[in-house]
C-alpha cells in the first residue's frame, strides 16, 4: 500500500478536553482513524479511544509532552512507523493569566510553548508524508481573543494571533501538495474552564447570540474543513463566536 492509499489518520492534541474530544468524535463519523493525545489526561483519552472503538472505529491513545522537544518527537516517531498521518487538529492549548506588568517569565513562556511552537515540533515531522500522500489537513484551534484582545491575555492573544500567521504562510508553502491549513477561533464555548470565567450574565453582554457556543458546534466546522469538500478553503481563519467579532 503506497501513501496515496493508506488509511486517513488524524492526530488530535489536548483531546482528553472538551473540544479535542468533540472533534475526535466528529472526525470518527468522517471515518478518520485516530489518534488522541494527551499529556495529563490521558486516562479520558484512553476512555474515549476505547468508547469509540465499540463503535467500530480505529483509535488509539498517545501522550507525550507537547513543550518538549525529545518527547513529541517520540512519540511523532513511533505513530509514523505506522504510516502517514494527513491530519492534524491542534486542539491542545493553555492560559495563564495575568497583567502584563505582573506577568511572571514562566507564564509568558509556557503559554506561548503549548500554544504556538508546539505547531512546530508537530507540524514539521508531518509535512514531507502529507506532501507525499498529496493530500493534508491541519486545523489550528485559534481564539476571538487573538482579534479582539482580552485584559490580562498577552501572552495568550499574542499565541492565538501567531497561529493566524503561522498558518496563513504554511497554506502557502503546502497549497500545491492537496495540504490545507486553516485556523479555527472559537469565542465562548461551554467548557469547566469557560463556565469558571463567564456566568450567564457576562455571556450576555458578550456575546451578540446571548449564548454560548458548544463543543459540536466547533467540531462539526473542524470536521468539515478537514473533509474532501473542503479543498479549496486555505490559509483562512473562520471564527465561530455568536459575533462577537
Amino acid at each position: 500500500m503506497n501513501e496515496r492509499d493508506a488509511p486517513r489518520r488524524v492526530l488530535i492534541t489536548g483531546a482528553s478536553g472538551a473540544l479535542g474530544a468533540a472533534c475526535a468524535e466528529a472526525l470518527a463519523a468522517q471515518g478518520w482513524s485516530l489518534l488522541l493525545h494527551a499529556h495529563h489526561g490521558v486516562g479520558q483519552t484512553q476512555a474515549l479511544a476505547e468508547s469509540l472503538r465499540k463503535t467500530g472505529v480505529r483509535a488509539e491513545a498517545v501522550s507525550c509532552d507537547l513543550m518538549d522537544n525529545a518527547s513529541t518527537g517520540r512519540m511523532l516517531e513511533r505513530i509514523l512507523d505506522e504510516g502517514p498521518v494527513t491530519g492534524l487538529v491542534h486542539a491542545a492549548g493553555a492560559h495563564d493569566d495575568a497583567p502584563l506588568a505582573g506577568m511572571r517569565a514562566e507564564q509568558w513562556s509556557r503559554v506561548i510553548e503549548l500554544n504556538l511552537n508546539a505547531i512546530y515540533r508537530l507540524g514539521q515531522p508531518l509535512l514531507l508524508p502529507m506532501a507525499r500522500a498529496r493530500f493534508g489537513r491541519i486545523v489550528l484551534l485559534g481564539s476571538v481573543t487573538a482579534r479582539l484582545g482580552n485584559r490580562g491575555q498577552v501572552n495568550y492573544a499574542a499565541a492565538k494571533a501567531g497561529l493566524e500567521g503561522a498558518a496563513r504562510a504554511l497554506a502557502r508553502e503546502m497549497a500545491s501538495r492537496g495540504v490545507t491549513v486553516n485556523v479555527v477561533a472559537p469565542g465562548i464555548i461551554v467548557s469547566p474552564m469557560a463556565q469558571a470565567a463567564f456566568d450567564d450574565a457576562d455571556v450576555r453582554a458578550l456575546v451578540p447570540a446571548q449564548r454560548a457556543g458548544t463543543p459540536l458546534e466547533v467540531a462539526s466546522l473542524v470536521a468539515f474543513l478537514c473533509s474532501d469538500a473542503a479543498g479549496y478553503i486555505n490559509g483562512q481563519t473562520i471564527g465561530i463566536n455568536g459575533g462577537m467579532g
